[in-house]
């Protein structure tokens, strides 16, 4: 499901999703890795998800999280990606 360096990218950030089991942790969906990494990631871990996931993608994913009734982004976060994707994207 995920690519080889997607894998690597979660392992290495494996400690934000304690709640999943370790051999179910390689094949999360984009969906909850992007949500993860903004609510709860590093600057330099939100860098890196964009060069391997692609910065458009990441947009598409996030802008279509926020159309559904309910999403699980922070206040502060939603507002600062929905203003970050508007200059960038």
């Amino acid at each position: 499901m995920n690519n080889p360096e997607i894998k690597k990218f979660i392992q290495a950030n494996r400690r934000l999703f304690w709640y999943i089991p370790e051999e179910k942790k390689a094949d999360i969906s984009e969906e909850l890795l992007l949500e993860t990494i903004l609510n709860y990631g590093s600057l330099k871990s939100v860098n890196k998800l964009f060069d391997l996931m692609g910065f458009d993608k990441a947009t598409m994913i996030f802008r279509a999280q926020l159309k559904k009734r309910r999403n699980n982004y922070f206040p502060a976060v939603k507002n600062f990606f929905e203003l970050y994707f508007k200059r960038h994207a």
